[in-house]
């Protein structure tokens, strides 16, 4: 693992990738500071931390569900997670896990540490080299960062309170969580606003 002072990150968005159609980007924040750190991931591993953030319950658990039930099952704690590397746009990740006292760090790719760390809630970290290397620096309004959101979620603004129940219910037996969370999202709106 490399060594340095670690700088703590959190998960500011979650979004389609701009250069990779299939994929999506999970960009990263400094929690004290405006650099991001945008890592491209695939859809399922998204899905799996978009569900977690969500606080959505699938019909069936997700992978990262059971690794999680398992690793509690047996009192192993993820204590936090180190995107510790980056050789050639590959991110490298550990997770550090605690055992009765005992510390062990696991290899991970850094998606799937991503989706363990909103499952045991525990925080992210990275060191300065792979934030000078991959880090953007924010220039915008932090609100702005949000519009793209909002943007895919006016499809839903049209529909009735009712359609978007029956969508949400569909969304979430074909287990489409991104679907389901933007549905969702529309949702909580209204009830903010009535």
């Amino acid at each position: 693992m490399a060594s340095g002072k670690k700088i703590q990150l959190e998960i500011v968005a979650l979004s389609h990738s701009v250069t990779q159609s299939n994929n999506y980007a999970v960009v990263l924040g400094e929690k004290k500071g405006n650099r991001r750190l945008p890592i491209v991931i695939g859809g399922y591993e998204a899905q799996a931390i978009a569900v977690s953030m969500e606080r959505m319950v699938p019909n069936r658990p997700l992978t990262h569900d059971l690794f999680k039930n398992t690793l509690d099952t047996f009192n192993i704690q993820i204590v936090e997670i180190i995107i510790s590397d980056l050789v050639e746009g590959i991110f490298y990740a550990q997770l550090v896990c605690e055992r009765n006292g005992e510390v062990y760090e696991v290899d991970s790719r850094t998606s799937d540490a991503l989706a363990m760390a909103v499952r045991f809630d525990c925080p992210i970290f990275t060191y300065e080299h792979i934030l000078e290397t991959a880090g953007v620096v924010l220039e915008t309004d932090p609100e702005e960062e949000e519009e793209g959101a909002v943007e895919e979620d006016s499809s839903y603004t049209s529909r009735s309170s009712e359609e978007l129940a029956r969508m949400l219910e569909e969304a979430l037996q074909e287990e489409n969580y991104e679907k389901a969370a933007q549905i969702r999202d529309e949702i909580k709106k209204r009830k903010g606003t009535s």
